[in-house]
């Protein structure tokens, strides 16, 4: 190469300059006339004399050999310059350059605009870029293919598909490169299915894609879960013989794996000839994606076996499996080979580790790795705050909040959205609120997501009109703000509201997904509204949504609540998948029925055929037992559960034998047993013993459970009432008028609420 510079500068004569007149970077500056050999100004392999003897020509003259001088155009060493400027960034300094050039006698060289256009992609730079087509324009070059093709891709770049399209639209002819640029902008833009439509128009003007075409199409496939488009592109790409190569390969793997067929993608894994980190990533990825966390980890086994070093993006995918299966073992020894590797400061993976040892319950752990972290971002305090809320540490996850304002971060949507979360499930309202003020201040009160955690927020805090007020005033909605609020009508006892709600999301033409019918069907059972249940089934089977497993224990479940248990039967039978909830929802249904010998008998079945019974389960059987009276049979439940099942009893379950017990009138049995009770019994356990007490007018179990309630809740006054509806009925005014006097003095109010009253029903006049 220095040998042909010395020639060139030796006699320029000898040389045609084609700088003004190349259309694409490929072609040479300078091409010698006898030999053809050519010479770039930026060629990589140059000596680096070559542009300080072009700098140190004033005006571009360059010495011939025969002593006359080759005038070299003024807007080589400018367009030198531009690229410079180009290269740091000094997009508006390279502007006015090229308008200055554009201005002379002498044009601009082609590079020159390619050179600022991709100075505005890297940027993103879209005014700039539009003035760049302007000169282009200017300098009657809008029919170059070549700087056409880079106009589509920088308009592409800067997000304006539409500007790109125009000028796609506009030109005279399209060559290969200019179809993969505008349908890299659809594709990249999200707009998948208009990518693939502009491939198969390409295909159809005759054009043969090449491999970084279907490296873009099969990408849309992806995204789309476009399966039968991908296995098409698949076909062609044998057809044409790209198969063998390692980047199509890869890609392929990563189409099969997010159309979720996982099996397809490992058998071309298996299959391809050569394999790189990426080879291994997509398939760690596909594995991780589809909800098979143990064959990634598997397959990082084999990896490391094969000698194939993980990088980065690997780690990633193999810890999020590890959070996904709370697989902490894993998780360690992925953190020591982090270590290894020197990834540990990268922020990406410190902000992943995090996010594992917080979902595998280990939040000190999580939270040192936080605090010791090198460089940290807005996803890295996400990851803590998550892991807080995710581990119902809801306040520390607020105070984390106030440490990142302190340290002036600037918070993002998903931090809003886990802080709602953590309110919501402390119910914290006045935290909350000062959220929304936080979260109109920056500006994020528009953003669908926030908006709809905003609206779950509210109503889970009891506010469903603030709720209400802010689901009307959002700017948008999609499905997840209509189920927002139709829980939170749910929840708060509403279910007419819920249900009135639905007919309004019919109407604005928003299609309810499986959500929506699981909160919908709630609200219809606790109404008992069968008719409104029956139309939400048929509308359920007429979108195809009957098979879903949580749907369908949900319907079981109104129709048990709504008195049909014959129906939920029927239904629970013909159940083409069922889980343990689906069998706790038909037990469940057949308990608050009154049909125990059902209960039980289910129960039963439920073991014969392999399914292990959980905690709710045997809260559901207990409770059949307790209001059928069979207490022998109670007994036994509640003995095999802990022995033959191994489920450790919970304070519920206790409650249910102090109910089966009471129920049938063994009230010293009944306290013997909350006695004897591994756990501290709660108020519910004491007040389940009262009510027993009270309705086999048991005077002094009554007055001792009842010391128990009122010094666990001092200020509860159904305690009062059901004491005082025992002396009562025992004709003890004496004992009557004791306990009406006791209330007074500790102050507590005869008010219980809606809740309250139903439960003690008739006893306020006593009081």
């Amino acid at each position: 190469m220095e040998q042909l510079w010395q020639e060139f500068f030796s006699d320029p004569s000898q040389w045609w300059d084609n700088r003004l007149t190349k259309k694409t970077p490929k072609h040479p500056d300078f091409k010698h006339k006898r030999t053809l050999e050519g010479l770039w100004v930026d060629g990589s392999l140059n000596p680096s004399w070559v542009k300080e003897k072009m700098a140190s020509m004033t005006l571009g003259h360059i010495q011939s050999g025969d002593g006359l001088r080759s005038r070299v155009p003024d807007s080589f060493c400018n367009g030198d310059k531009l690229s410079k400027l180009c290269e740091e960034g000094r997009l508006k300094e390279a502007l006015h350059m090229l308008e200055l050039m554009v201005q002379q006698t002498t044009k601009p060289p082609i590079h020159a605009y390619v050179c600022l256009l991709k100075g505005c992609s890297r940027r993103k730079a879209l005014a700039e870029g539009k003035q760049v087509h302007a000169l282009i324009v200017q300098s009657v070059l809008d029919s170059n293919i070549f700087l056409a093709n880079n106009l589509v891709r920088m308009y592409s770049k800067c997000g304006s598909v539409l500007h790109a399209h125009k000028v796609f639209s506009n030109m005279p002819q399209h060559d290969l490169y200019s179809w993969t640029a505008i349908i890299s902008a659809y594709a990249d833009r999200g707009e998948v299915e208009e990518a693939i439509n502009l491939f198969y128009q390409m295909q159809e003007t005759g054009l043969a894609p090449d491999k970084v075409l279907f490296v873009v199409v099969l990408k849309a496939c992806a995204t789309l879960a476009g399966l039968e488009q991908g296995r098409q592109l698949h076909s062609d790409i044998i057809k044409r013989g790209f198969q063998s190569d390692v980047i199509v390969g890869n890609t392929l793997v990563n189409m099969y794996a997010k159309c979720g067929c996982t099996e397809d993608a490992r058998e071309l894994f298996d299959n391809m000839r050569e394999r790189n980190v990426v080879s291994w990533t997509a398939m760690i990825a596909g594995y991780a994606q589809n909800g098979f966390g143990k064959e990634a980890l598997v397959l990082y086994e084999q990896m490391k076996q094969e000698g194939v070093q993980p990088d980065n993006v690997t780690f990633v995918l193999l810890l999020k499996a590890c959070a996904s299966l709370a697989a902490l073992e894993q998780g360690k020894q992925l953190h020591s080979e982090i270590i290894k590797c020197g990834f540990q400061s990268n922020v990406v993976v410190g902000s992943t580790l995090v996010d594992m040892y917080a979902k595998c319950g280990c939040t000190e752990d999580a939270r040192e790795l936080f605090d010791n972290m090198s460089e940290r971002n807005v996803v890295s305090w996400n990851a803590m705050i998550a892991g807080y809320a995710h581990n119902g540490l809801g306040k520390d996850a607020l105070a984390l909040y106030e440490q990142m304002i302190q340290e002036g971060l600037q918070p993002d949507n998903v931090t809003f959205v886990l802080l709602l979360k953590a309110c919501a499930s402390l119910t914290a309202l006045e935290q909350g609120r000062q959220l929304h003020c936080d979260i109109i201040k920056r500006g994020l009160q528009s953003d669908v997501v926030v908006g709809s955690t905003l609206v779950d927020m509210y109503a889970k805090c009891g506010c469903t009109e603030d709720a209400r007020e802010l689901f009307d005033n959002m700017s948008e909605r999609d499905v997840v703000s209509w189920n927002a609020m139709i829980a939170g009508y749910a929840q708060n006892g509403l279910g007419m509201d819920a249900l009135a709600l639905y007919e309004q999301m019919k109407q604005e033409g928003m299609q309810p997904n499986d959500v929506t019918f699981v909160l919908f069907l709630n609200a219809c059972a606790s109404l008992a509204a069968l008719e409104q249940g029956k139309q939400l089934h048929s509308e359920i089977i007429r979108r195809g949504l009957q098979s879903d497993v949580v749907v369908g224990n949900t319907l079981v479940d109104m129709y048990a609540k709504c008195g049909c248990t014959e129906d939920a039967r029927e239904l629970f039978d013909n159940m083409s998948e069922r889980n343990v909830v689906s069998w706790n929802a038909m037990i469940a249904g057949y308990a608050q029925n009154g049909l125990a010998q059902e209960a039980l008998a289910l129960f039963e079945q439920m073991q014969g055929e392999g399914t292990k019974p959980n905690e709710v389960t045997y809260i559901s059987v207990l409770s059949a037992c307790a209001h059928s009276g069979l207490v022998d049979q109670g007994r036994y439940v509640f003995d095999s559960m802990c022995k033959n099942h191994g489920v450790t009893p919970t304070k519920e379950h206790y409650a249910c034998m102090v109910d089966l017990l009471g129920r049938a009138g063994f009230l010293a049995d009944a306290e013997l047993f909350i006695n004897k009770m591994p756990i501290q019994p709660n108020s519910v356990v004491w007040m389940t013993l009262l009510g027993a007490a009270r309705n086999h007018g048991h005077a002094e179990i009554g007055r001792r459970a009842f010391d128990r309630v009122v010094k666990l809740e001092p200020k509860n006054a159904a305690p009062y009432v059901l004491l005082a509806n025992i002396y009562a009925g025992a004709g003890r005014k004496d004992e009557l008028a004791k306990i009406r006097n006791e209330m007074e003095e500790a102050g507590v109010k005869k008010c219980l609420g809606a809740a309250g009253s139903k439960l003690i029903t008739n006893c306020m006049p006593f009081l």
